[in-house]
């Protein structure tokens, strides 16, 4: 009889521990709602800044890689045998072959070898060919849908090589738009450099990779919810031509508009160097996986 209430002594004593446990349990889930609610949206943040760096990271590739008259062809869309959009040239000051205006034109839409969905028009204009320094080509769209993401905005791209560097650009984008059928979207104004590391004395472009450095700024909107971030890269980001997507390097997000007295920092990380669509953004100590576009 005794040792029978040991025993159901020592059972009463677990099930009490087991139950407070739980209880503790669940209440760490679910003690601050405010606070989950303020790591949802930074990372909807941080995960809108990646977005919108890979779809404006993209259109550079589409404007140097039109042909060798204006760049270097071979390079984003036109690195890829059906390259989807009807190019149309017009030169004002014919036969000078610069300024040029070159429209790539999506038509209705069609689908890349990249999987993406493309309709409408992308529109470059260019000062020069534009490996030659200082040369400088202004990109605007017209009705532009990269899947059912319409994008907008506009972005300037000048060659700045020296002597001491290598192939280099500043990339800027004014008034960036990223628009979803349902309202919801993203703006995005971005001042970042690109530099090429790799393949310059060869003469295709696959082997070649670039550095981007710089920041951004942005505001993403989803259904009742707008919050801002401020973004910087801490690591230089790269990019290889035989790869759609950044490599590597990382970039801080800095939440603007918070309800708490928190700092909300995301530190979006994209890797090592494997070629894939997955990159990381840790907030406060937490570490979520992104897809990216």
């Amino acid at each position: 009889m005794k040792n029978f209430r040991l025993s159901g002594a020592l059972l009463l004593t677990s099930i009490i521990v087991i139950t407070i446990v739980a209880c503790q349990k669940e209440k760490s889930v679910t003690q601050d709602p405010v606070e989950q609610y303020e790591m949802s949206v930074s990372k909807l943040s941080s995960e809108s800044d990646t977005e919108a760096e890979i779809i404006y990271d993209g259109i550079f590739d589409d404007a140097m890689g039109v042909n060798e008259e204006v760049g270097m062809g071979g390079m984003g869309i036109f690195g890829r045998l059906n390259a989807c959009p009807t190019v149309i040239v017009t030169r004002p000051n014919a036969p000078a072959p610069f300024p040029v205006r070159i429209v790539l034109d999506f038509g209705t839409g069609c689908v890349a070898r990249d999987g993406h969905y493309r309709k409408g028009k992308i529109i470059h204009v260019y000062t020069n060919r534009l490996i030659i320094p200082n040369a400088v080509v202004e990109t605007s769209f017209e009705n532009f849908y990269f899947d059912s993401t319409k994008v907008e905005g506009t972005m300037r791209i000048k060659n700045t090589t020296e002597m001491t560097t290598g192939p280099r650009y500043q990339i800027n984008v004014y008034n960036g738009k990223l628009s979803r059928p349902n309202g919801n979207f993203i703006s995005w104004n971005s001042e970042k450099v690109r530099t090429q590391i790799e393949g310059v004395l060869t003469p295709l472009p696959i082997d070649d990779a670039f550095k981007i450095t710089g920041g951004a700024r942005g505001q993403v909107k989803r259904d009742t919810t707008l919050v801002g971030w401020n973004a910087t890269i801490v690591e230089p980001l790269i990019r290889r031509n035989n790869c759609r997507w950044i490599v590597k390097g990382s970039v801080r997000t800095v939440r603007e508009n918070t309800n708490t007295g928190t700092r909300y920092v995301g530190l979006i990380d994209y890797g090592t160097g494997t070629c894939d669509n997955i990159a990381t953004v840790t907030i406060n100590g937490v570490t979520y996986t992104i897809t990216l576009p």
